[in-house]
């Protein structure tokens, strides 16, 4: 009987560090997101260009990006848990900066920080993740964390549309960065409570070498994307740009050739992450670039209010928590298709959305919801638990660099063209793109198939 009673306080011990890890995420995603609903306000406000938007948008994802997988090694060497509470006030401290930021370029240097301060804070999540939870609870707490990890942006936009909507005392879009500061609270209270301490492992240095060099490319690769269309594209955005792929293989080689790197890319070897990274990467292109375009669509070219711009997602939002909620209960059978026929339905969804967008937006969420959860535990339930940290990094880098390529490449060509029929058609071919790597995982994840659904009893 004791040992049940024991047994119980320890699950839910798990359970209520799930949640805070859980929320930590959200918020993190919830900044990925929640600005685009007030982009024309903050643009109107400060009189900015769409190039400067793009970099309020995007330059927290390229922070967050260049610095996820420092954020993983910061918390081998230091502690995860200290590392995802310092995360978590940094995080609250740069959101109240933006929230009272005076002018464009502040926000913008502000968005940045947010980006690494989430960068240290999110990555201890999947390793905290792998390290307390084994089995079954493993698979239900991975598919827990990938409905997290899309419904936090989905879940921004019907935010950001309400509280710039509601222009709580007058403040207008500030509301979208200062609703983190009590979510930051809580968590600087709650994280000590519920999640054990862990010991440091100092064996491993700090890679500055890998870290210069992926900070650069990543610089070189995105910057001069953003702003090309706005300063007419001149030679030297392009050669920046092949530079930056230059700098990316050698940090590749560089990294294969260290004693301590950066990045193991030994993890790659495990079965279904590298199929799984190919199929998220289409998966979040296509989504990020669809949130950033649709959403100034819906304001600039159809004049919507910013409260009745985050609601048009609420269709989406809805069909993705419920089918992310329920997909356990396809057979076990035919959980290895579940990813491709998500995405079929993402496809379908982008595509109709100019034409039909209530019921384009339900079948697009539907397959987000059927594809979004299997996706992250098919793709990292093999994993083993010393490369946790590295699958950690490049599985949430690779999502957050996607989602700068999506916000990138279609929001160029919609500000270039200001025709959304023609970006939507875009993102549709990419989440089919996105179907073809599917296939691939779904090959791959059989064998997989038993545990999931056992993970659902």
């Amino acid at each position: 009987m004791t040992a049940v009673i024991t047994d119980r306080a320890a699950d839910t011990r798990r359970g209520l560090m799930l949640a805070v890890l859980l929320l930590g995420q959200f918020m993190a995603l919830l900044d990925t997101s929640i600005v685009n609903v007030a982009m024309p306000a903050i643009g109107a406000g400060y009189h900015a260009s769409g190039a400067w938007l793009q970099l309020v948008v995007g330059g927290y994802l390229v922070a967050y990006a260049m610095t996820l997988i420092t954020g993983a090694r910061l918390g081998d060497l230091y502690g995860r848990r200290r590392m995802f509470l310092t995360g978590a006030i940094l995080f609250t401290l740069a959101s109240l900066a933006c929230g009272l930021a005076p002018a464009i370029l502040p926000l913008v240097l502000f968005r940045f920080v947010q980006g690494v301060a989430a960068a240290i804070m999110v990555p201890q999540i999947m390793s905290l993740i792998q390290a307390h939870f084994s089995g079954p609870a493993r698979a239900k707490a991975l598919s827990a964390y990938g409905v997290t990890l899309s419904a936090g942006q989905v879940a921004g936009l019907i935010a950001g549309g309400l509280l710039v909507g509601a222009n709580l005392l007058g403040s207008g879009w500030r509301p979208v960065f200062l609703v983190n500061v009590p979510v930051g609270i809580c968590l600087a209270i709650l994280v000590p409570r519920v999640m054990p301490a862990d010991r440091p492992s100092c064996a491993r240095r700090l890679d500055l070498v890998g870290l210069a060099l992926s900070t650069c490319a990543v610089l070189l690769l995105v910057l001069p994307a953003v702003v090309g269309h706005e300063i007419g594209w001149p030679l030297w955005t392009f050669g920046c740009m092949a530079a930056g792929v230059v700098l990316a293989a050698v940090f590749v080689q560089y990294e294969r050739r260290t004693v301590d790197p950066l990045l193991n890319l030994e993890v790659l070897r495990a079965r279904g992450l590298p199929t799984g990274l190919a199929t998220m990467a289409f998966t979040i292109l296509a989504l990020g670039g669809f949130l950033f375009a649709f959403t100034l669509h819906l304001q600039v070219e159809l004049r919507e209010s910013a409260m009745r711009a985050g609601l048009t997602w609420l269709p989406f939002a809805v069909t993705f928590g419920l089918v992310g909620f329920f997909w356990r209960s396809v057979p076990g059978r035919f959980h290895h298709l579940v990813v491709p026929v998500g995405l079929a339905l993402c496809a379908i969804g982008y595509a109709g959305v100019g034409t039909f967008v209530w019921p384009a937006m339900v079948v697009a969420g539907a397959g987000m919801g059927l594809s979004a959860s299997p996706l992250v535990t098919q793709a990292l339930v093999n994993v083993p638990l010393p490369r946790a940290a590295d699958a950690s990094g490049i599985l949430t880098t690779a999502m957050q660099l996607s989602q700068v390529g999506g916000v990138t490449i279609f929001g160029t060509v919609y500000l270039s063209t200001h025709s959304f029929p023609v970006t939507h058609r875009a993102v549709a071919l990419t989440a089919v793109a996105g179907i073809v790597a599917a296939g691939a995982l779904a090959r791959t994840a059989r064998p997989t198939a038993v545990r999931l659904r056992g993970a659902s009893s």
